[in-house]
Order: C-alpha cells, then sequence, then structure tokens
C-alpha cells in the first residue's frame, strides 16, 4: 500500500502494532446489510466481491476488491458510522490486514498522509461506481456482455454461470442466456455448463469497442482500458 509508506515511523508503528491479519475462505460471508463494520480491511491476498440485492431480489455487483486495496463501502461506513447496505463475498480464500475503527478514526483526525491514502482510494472507487451507472443507464447489453467476457475471461476460458453473469450487469439470466446463445450462433463462443469458451476475439472486441461512441462524455472519460486478452 504505497499511500502508507508516507506515514511518520511512529504512526506506522501504531497502525502496524494495533492491527491484525485476516485469514478468510473463499464464499465467506464479510459483511452484509445492517452490520456495522468494525475494521477497514486493507486486501494483501485475494478478491473480494460487493454486491447489493434489488428490491427485485435480483443480485447486482457494484465493483470487486482485490489485492492492494481496500473497500470503499467500509471505508464511507466507518466515516459516517452507518451500517452496510450491501454485502461482501471472498471470491478466493483471502487475506487482509485489518485496521481496528478506533485506530482508523484516530489516524483520519491525526495524519493527512493517512487522510489522504483513504480520500485516494474513495476516490478511485466513485469512478467505478460511476463506470456501474453507465452500464446499467447507457450501454446495450450485448456491448456489455461482449466487453465483460473479455474483461474476465482466463486464458480464452470464461467460468461463470448465466445467473452469475447477470448479476454482473444488472439484468436478468434469460437476458445473458438469449445474448450468449446469439454469440455462440456468430461463432464467438462455445458453451458448456458454468463455462464460456472464446472463439473469435476479434469479433468479440469489435462488438465491446462499439461503445465508445455511443456513451455521454462525462461516463467515457471514465471508463477503463479492457482487459489484456485480445491486445
Amino acid at each position: 500500500f504505497e499511500g502508507l509508506s508516507k506515514l511518520e515511523p511512529g504512526l506506522r508503528n501504531v497502525l502496524t502494532t494495533r492491527s491484525h491479519v485476516v485469514r478468510l475462505p473463499a464464499d465467506s460471508v464479510i459483511f452484509g446489510p445492517g452490520k456495522s463494520p468494525d475494521n477497514l480491511l486493507l486486501l494483501l491476498q485475494g478478491t473480494v466481491r460487493v454486491q447489493q440485492l434489488a428490491e427485485s431480489g435480483r443480485e447486482v455487483v457494484l465493483y470487486r476488491v482485490t489485492a492492494g486495496e481496500s473497500c470503499v463501502l467500509t471505508t464511507a461506513c466507518m466515516l459516517a458510522y452507518e451500517d452496510y447496505a450491501a454485502e461482501g463475498i471472498a471470491e478466493t480464500d483471502i487475506v487482509a490486514a485489518a485496521i481496528p475503527r478506533g485506530v482508523f478514526d484516530d489516524l483520519v483526525a491525526s495524519s493527512k498522509e493517512f487522510r489522504n491514502f483513504v480520500f485516494r482510494a474513495y476516490s478511485r472507487r466513485i469512478t467505478d461506481l460511476f463506470h456501474v451507472i453507465e452500464d446499467i443507464a447507457f450501454r446495450r447489453m450485448d456491448i456489455r456482455l461482449a466487453q465483460k467476457i473479455i474483461e474476465r475471461a482466463d486464458t480464452g476460458v470464461l467460468k461463470a454461470t448465466h445467473a452469475q453473469l447477470a448479476a454482473e450487469l444488472g439484468t436478468a439470466r434469460e437476458v445473458i442466456s438469449r445474448q450468449l446463445a446469439e454469440f455462440q450462433r456468430r461463432g464467438w463462443i462455445a458453451q458448456s455448463r458454468g463455462v464460456i469458451e472464446i472463439l473469435d476475439c476479434e469479433g468479440l472486441r469489435a462488438l465491446a469497442q462499439n461503445l465508445s461512441a455511443k456513451t455521454p462524455r462525462l461516463f467515457r472519460a471514465l471508463f477503463s482500458p479492457m482487459g489484456r486478452l485480445c491486445d
């Protein structure tokens, strides 16, 4: 965590001696709606998925936290003394440094460097949430799905169910199933249970890149590059 290297030695000592390392297995519920955060977790290993349950019962993935990051929702709840309104799920086994609320409050109040670290991470994640809003409000589903497959496929293969992709994109499973069937008809992908294999990366990428001309300038400026699979 680069920002923490700028802390004065005394504050770094407080941070390291009063924090502790936690380890949780995959599929653990790290936090959930109505619960109050006791610690700010700095993720050292693994991935955490932060998602919200809509009134319709549909899950919507807000963002992921990976090694070297903290959870902006936890930060916001700790700063505002609010309970969580979403849940965090460990997608893999995770290792994290847990900063107790008392230490967090003291450092935010006393250290400019720690405040900068907290709010810089907060700012980056707010950009990600704008991205989610952009996806849901402005992009066609076929474009969003093509981009998501490219982004998340590992060596050309994405292990995910139709329901999981629907949660990622904030839509219904039936919509994803119809669109994947169309991608398969075009020869872009092959499907088996819980697995999507990319057969024509150029075809998918051509569709995914159509979004640049179809989104407002504000959101286009916030859009992050696609994954490296097709580079």
